[in-house]
């Protein structure tokens, strides 16, 4: 019999809609469920592609005797943290504070105000290295609510205090500019020289250092720009090489649970791939251009949707087992490709008879690319096709609209630097399912919210079939929806989509802005995670840093940056560097949290450049472009001639009846040029 969650739109909370646990989705009914009933409310945070998130569902919330107990206990609430962020950041910072660490499955036990009294991760369903069983949690939890009422309550408190102390502590700041070389020499002393990437295991993909790296580059010392060399051209080679990259099918993996990159957690997320896309493709390599190909083709094919989206992420198991799609044992090769070209693929991808993973499998690796090219491009064919034959991992098909525009800058940067018009056709794609599903009109009020004053367009988080979700849009998705939707009037030289962008913006900056006290630089304050007329939860999240993804005032830096550059609208630049100001702190002192923001504030520093690309269309005008958008950081625009519905082309007309470019920076132009080489010396 299925519970609550059967009318969920949510993958994740659709998988778990026959547990006999009777899930509430997160909502005011619920609590007041749990007052009538004098039961505290348990949430379960996850996401469908997370294992660890499957295992706890299976041992504890399929288990009739667990779930009996939960349901007389409790009210249960279960969360998708994909469809959620707000509700996610809340209670990961007080699982973070509460225990030192934080992951999913997050388990969490909440009064009848949502104040948390009790915070962990994964339990087991039999204690297990040193962890209680989760029906001992259980028991414990609802002999503390029943008979030690007051120490509860203390406790919530001090965590609602402690929440709200770190909502106000984002606000802090300085100024925004930022000591690059700083900022270089602090992610220098993190980085593996060995192994490439930052820290020991498990590792993730520091897409957004790597960019601040990129674009940091040009103006570093000699000294700086080796080891910035070193740092950006160790990793991205590091992880093309590595388990964590689909050898044959393109796209990567989470992380990596070793230092190595050898062996991944494999699940596969839109936001990874989407970020690595761009990163690739705008290293102008050729392993950077093989890369990129491979994986926005797997990223078109694999989750695309047939609405024009992109599916959230596909699973780390298939058949129950955690990588069983993706790895192979020697004897698996020899039976797909015969002795010799199996033999040859096993030195080739580094796969032993002992194996690299579990019960005598491996990952695939490709550390070094044969001189074979074409028996290698063989190899891999023959083995896709085998492996289409496998039962895949299931696929999270939501389409989350931050996510979607991350694709859509990723996708834009691979179409023009590629020359793949396909790509750029997928995120225009993409594009309209945003803005014709995803964003409502000037008069809709957020879902959930209280209602009151509009400005500019509404977001939707999610949707799913091409019919949008109930949930309002989090910071993030507004800037990076914008941030997607300018690369796509850069890309194209569609006003519309100018327009577009700047409305997102100017509800951000109406609805997410944070009034922090001013400091000596009187700045005015960055932003909070979620609208100021959305939903109240126990405390305002508010989250300067980066994680897997770009953080929502980082994204939204960037998208302003873009506006005021394509504009000229000084609001949008100030508002940017008032959230850097915000931001300054942890810029200085947790760099690898806070790679979007320095990449911003390194191109801000002066710039960015500016590039009107103007004239007859033809091989002078594409030289142009292409060296154009090859600028780190650049903002460029192309069109036949003048136009003055983008600014940024306003009076730019061709010399002499030729292609001409206009580079522009720190609010100064330099002459028009018309060639590549004077192109290059302008924009240096």
């Amino acid at each position: 019999m299925a519970n609550r969650l059967a009318n969920a739109t949510s993958p994740y909370l659709l998988q778990h809609a026959d547990n006999p646990v009777d899930w509430w989705e997160w909502s005011p009914e619920a609590f007041e469920e749990a007052r009538r009933r004098e039961v505290p409310v348990l949430l379960s945070v996850g996401y469908a592609a997370c294992h660890w998130c499957h295992v706890m569902a299976h041992e504890s919330f399929e288990d009739e005797a667990t779930a009996a107990y939960m349901n007389e206990h409790f009210v249960n609430i279960k969360v998708d943290r994909e469809e959620r962020p707000d509700v996610d950041a809340v209670y990961m910072s007080a699982t973070t504070a509460m225990t030192g660490s934080g992951g999913w499955p997050m388990t969490v036990v909440l009064d009848h105000d949502g104040n948390p009294f009790f915070a962990g991760t994964y339990f087991p369903e039999t204690p297990r290295h040193g962890q209680p069983a989760f029906t001992q949690v259980l028991q414990a939890l609802s002999e503390a609510w029943t008979q030690r009422r007051s120490e509860v309550g203390a406790v919530a408190e001090n965590v609602r205090q402690h929440l709200a102390s770190i909502s106000g502590a984002a606000g802090a700041g300085g100024e925004w500019q930022v000591d690059v070389a700083a900022a270089v020499e602090t992610l220098a002393g993190e980085f593996d020289p060995m192994a490439g990437g930052f820290g020991g295991a498990p590792k993730f993909p520091p897409s957004m250092v790597l960019e601040f790296l990129r674009r940091a580059s040009g103006k570093a010392s000699s000294t700086d720009a080796a080891r910035i060399s070193q740092m950006l051209s160790r990793t991205v080679a590091a992880m093309a090489g590595g388990g964590i990259y689909d050898q044959i099918g393109g796209g990567f993996a989470r992380y990596a649970v070793d230092r190595g990159w050898v062996v991944p957690h494999f699940e596969k997320m839109l936001y990874d791939n989407a970020q690595l896309i761009g990163l690739y493709a705008r290293l102008g390599t050729e392993l950077g251009d093989r890369v990129a190909r491979e994986s926005a083709d797997w990223m078109i094919r694999e989750l695309g949707t047939a609405e024009g989206g992109f599916a959230s992420a596909l699973d780390a198991d298939s058949e129950g087992v955690e990588g069983k799609f993706y790895v192979w044992t020697p004897a698996q090769l020899v039976e797909v490709l015969g002795p010799e070209d199996g033999a040859w693929a096993a030195e080739v991808f580094e796969v032993t008879e002992a194996g690299t993973f579990e019960e005598g499998a491996s990952t695939l690796q490709l550390r070094h690319r044969p001189e074979d090219v074409e028996r290698l491009e063989s190899v891999k064919a023959r083995l896709f096709a085998a492996r289409e034959e496998r039962v895949r991992p299931a696929r999270d098909d939501k389409v989350v609209a931050a996510w979607n525009g991350l694709a859509i800058s990723g996708l834009v940067d691979a179409g023009l630097l590629l020359g793949e018009r396909r790509y750029l056709d997928a995120a225009i794609g993409a594009g309209g399912l945003l803005w014709d599903t995803h964003c409502v009109g000037l008069d809709t009020p957020p879902p959930g919210g209280s209602g009151g004053s509009t400005s500019g367009v509404r977001l939707l988080r999610v949707s799913r079939d091409g019919v949008a979700g109930a949930h309002a849009g989090v910071l993030e998705d507004y800037g990076c929806v914008a941030a997607g939707f300018l690369a796509l009037a850069q890309a194209t030289g569609d006003s519309a989509w100018l327009g577009r962008a700047t409305s997102l913006l100017d509800t951000a900056l109406t609805h997410f802005r944070a009034e922090d006290p001013a400091t000596g630089s009187g700045h005015r304050g960055g932003f909070y995670d979620t609208a100021d007329d959305a939903e109240s939860l126990v405390t305002r999240p508010r989250d300067p840093s980066d994680n897997a993804s770009p953080g929502g005032t980082s994204a939204t830096v960037h998208a302003l940056v873009t506006a005021h550059a394509l504009t000229g609208e000084g609001r949008y630049r100030t508002a940017a560097e008032e959230a850097l100001a915000a931001t300054s702190t942890l810029m200085a002192k947790a760099s690898r949290f806070a790679g979007w923001s320095l990449a911003a504030a390194a191109t801000m520093a002066e710039g960015p450049l500016e590039i009107a690309v103007v004239g007859p269309g033809g091989p002078d005008r594409d030289a142009l472009e292409l060296a154009a958008r090859r600028r780190p950081g650049a903002v460029v625009v192309v069109a036949d001639e003048a136009r003055d519905d983008i600014p940024l082309l306003t009076g730019r007309v061709p010399v002499d009846g030729r292609a001409a470019a206009y580079v522009c920076r720190g609010f100064v132009c330099e002459r028009p040029v018309t060639t590549v080489e004077d192109l290059e010396r302008s924009a240096t």
